[in-house]
């Protein structure tokens, strides 16, 4: 298993005690495997640092204004590639399907291409697969890194540290064009409404959905020989 991706999924978690409380766990899985920098590692740790440190609501309320009240800084990655087009019912089948087939059931109530319900898929991978699937998704993460540093918010170098696992940069155009799009205003609550308010997704098999990247990669994965870990040990 590669435990950087396990500690990434967990830092990208919704904030709990148990999260707080495991700071020594996750600063010694990021280390292994020398996957990451060590000026990286220097910033994750400040954010374990701070997730130990502050008020639990104050850490809930941040993680809540980031990533759920906000678009452009959300976590299921196919937001950013289909928004809410009938497509997006069609790869969330598709990625459900592929976890699977190779033997992985998400343990989870969120949507299947939230990002820490991939990692903990993709630590399970072999390395290069990892890698390709993040380098495909490489300007989402990007782009969400960008805004983050933005906002001075300390949930950006959990992206830079993506960014590096991958290996690959960016497709430029394709991250200008994320970028182009306009930061959601979380303090805004009437412009909120008007951007959450959209169509239920449809979760129905259409094989000419999906995004090609991610869904691609994960159909040429093979079975794991290991089952999934519960939890971070």
């Amino acid at each position: 298993m590669h435990m950087p991706l396990k500690a990434i999924s967990a830092l990208l978690s919704y904030p709990t005690k148990e999260l707080m409380q495991a700071g020594p766990e996750l600063k010694d899985a990021l280390q292994q495997g020398d996957l990451l920098q060590a000026k990286t590692l220097k910033a994750l740790d400040k954010l374990i640092d701070t997730l130990a440190s502050s008020d639990i609501y104050d850490l809930q309320e941040t993680y809540v204004t980031l990533f759920d009240r906000s678009k452009t800084l959300s976590l299921n990655l196919f937001e950013h590639v289909h928004g809410e087009s009938r497509d997006r019912g069609g790869a969330m089948v598709d990625l459900v399907e592929n976890y699977r087939a190779a033997g992985f059931e998400p343990q989870s109530t969120e949507l299947p291409d939230h990002l820490p319900v991939l990692l903990e898929f993709l630590a399970m991978r072999p390395i290069e697969e990892a890698r390709e699937v993040l380098a495909d998704a490489a300007h989402i993460l990007e782009g969400i890194a960008v805004r983050l540093g933005r906002r001075e918010s300390g949930y950006a170098p959990v992206f830079v540290a993506l960014a590096q696992i991958s290996g690959a940069e960016s497709d430029k155009k394709a991250l200008a064009a994320l970028l182009a799009i306009k930061d959601d205003d979380p303090n805004d609550l009437e412009a909120l409404d008007e951007v959450w308010e959209e169509s239920a997704v449809t979760f129905a098999p259409d094989p000419n959905a999906g995004c090609p990247q991610v869904r691609d990669m994960l159909t040429q994965m093979d079975t794991p020989r290991n089952q999934p870990p519960s939890a971070l040990n």
